[in-house]
């Protein structure tokens, strides 16, 4: 029990430092605003993000959006709560990654419900090219996404050492 309370506060931790930085964001700049931080590479621009990754989804019409960006998230965070869960008996990477992956997702779920779009910031680019913009919940999400690769690296790695210990 003790270890579910370690993750119980990663999450929550998430998604305040999540919800802090885009009510400073949104309170501090106005919609479409950009102030240069490291002039060529990064700069905090204040979008409004009414998709998913890359604004992917956000001109459906108002039910589809619904389902893919409102009920399907909410059930999707009781699935990873239920996966980070059971994943506490077993490498403590996968249950970090589940950790993160939900404090990401409850993060942007509270923008989507309460403004029906994200809160997009930090603006990466080189030259003309521009990398999505993000926040801190997408952050959380890949980081957790690296973890699983990983992860996943890690038992292979596992598997192929068994296997060859088999062969000899």
């Amino acid at each position: 029990m003790k270890k579910l309370w370690i993750y119980i506060v990663a999450i929550v931790s998430i998604v305040v430092i999540d919800q802090w930085s885009k009510y400073v964001v949104a309170s501090s700049f106005y919609i479409g605003e950009s102030v240069k931080v490291i002039p060529g590479f990064f700069n905090l621009t204040y979008v409004h993000n009414p998709g998913a990754a890359f604004g992917f989804g956000g001109g459906y019409n108002d039910i589809i959006r619904f389902l893919l960006f409102k009920a399907l998230p909410v059930v999707a965070c009781v699935w990873l709560l239920v996966l980070m869960i059971k994943s506490m008996k077993g490498p403590m990477l996968m249950s970090w990654a589940y950790a993160l992956i939900l404090g990401g997702a409850v993060g942007n779920l509270i923008d989507r419900f309460r403004l029906d779009y994200v809160v997009d910031f930090f603006d990466f680019y080189y030259g003309k090219s521009h990398f999505a913009t993000f926040n801190v919940a997408d952050t959380s999400i890949s980081i957790a996404a690296g973890l699983l690769i990983i992860d996943f690296l890690i038992q292979r790695k596992e598997e192929n050492q068994l296997g060859d210990e088999v062969k000899e």
